[in-house]
């Protein structure tokens, strides 16, 4: 019988299968970005390729953010690092035409962010809660119109986003930020901003000065428990107000 992870191997373009090679040989080195990568001749001879596959492999990793590219004195490649914006932009093209509903988004969200929220309760300092309460000050008062409660709609999912960063677990932190990005992403599409809600304002603004208040006094349980009503209430407000825009795209 084959083996279907083999035949996918297979299956590959050369320069895709040499691609992945050469990010197997990093990790194998143990090489940090910034590091330098062998010459191209260096490279012909070491994965037995022609000059043609061994280029067109490098264009592939200078695409994925993987190896950059340096020219002039001191030039050549070197092991590239991926920016999570860079990532997180990356796998929002695979979601794109993937018609991701805000309940999909809140699905996740109510898994990942009360724990997330608890992990931080008592571990953050002075500067991340200034950072913080500095997001919040841009949703201080009930957005006045559309544009006003566009903006506060983001800066409020800014500070989830960056809460999330402060989390020990790297993809914790990465994949909530990324749900961010796309609620973002999706709600200014779908115009869900068209009409100030200040119930989601009231009672979102509210959980959030529980939550650090929670966070600050080392109360996990209680950190967990506001960010799951926060999520909670944010989807079914969420979900009425995408409801009301499109009755009202419908009559139009």
């Amino acid at each position: 019988m084959t083996d279907p992870a083999r035949a996918e191997t297979v299956r590959r373009s050369r320069p895709v299968r040499v691609a992945e090679a050469i990010k197997e040989w990093v990790v194998e080195k143990g090489l940090a970005p910034g590091d330098r990568l062998p010459g191209e001749a260096e490279l012909i001879a070491r994965f037995a390729m022609s000059k043609g596959t061994i280029r067109e492999a490098m264009r592939l990793l200078q695409a994925q953010g993987l190896v950059v590219t340096k020219t002039g004195p001191g030039g050549g490649s070197f092991v590239g690092e991926v920016s999570q914006d860079r990532a997180r932009a990356l796998l929002a093209n695979y979601f794109y035409f993937q018609n991701v509903s805000i309940d999909d988004i809140y699905q996740v969200r109510i898994a990942l962010e009360p724990e997330a929220a608890a992990s931080l309760a008592g571990k953050l300092d002075e500067s991340q809660y200034a950072e913080l309460e500095t997001i919040m000050t841009a949703y201080e008062h009930p957005a006045e119109d559309a544009e006003s409660e566009r903006l506060q709609h983001v800066a409020s999912l800014r500070f989830h986003g960056t809460l999330a960063g402060f989390a020990d677990n790297v993809l914790l932190g990465f994949f909530i930020g990324f749900m961010a990005q796309i609620l973002t992403d999706l709600t200014v599409y779908k115009r869900l901003y068209s009409k100030p809600n200040h119930e989601l304002w009231r009672e979102g603004r509210c959980h959030q000065l529980d939550l650090l208040g929670a966070l600050r006094a080392g109360d996990a349980d209680k950190a967990r428990e506001i960010m799951r009503d926060h999520m909670q209430m944010a989807r079914r407000l969420m979900e009425d107000q995408e409801a009301v825009v499109m009755k009202r795209f419908i009559a139009e």
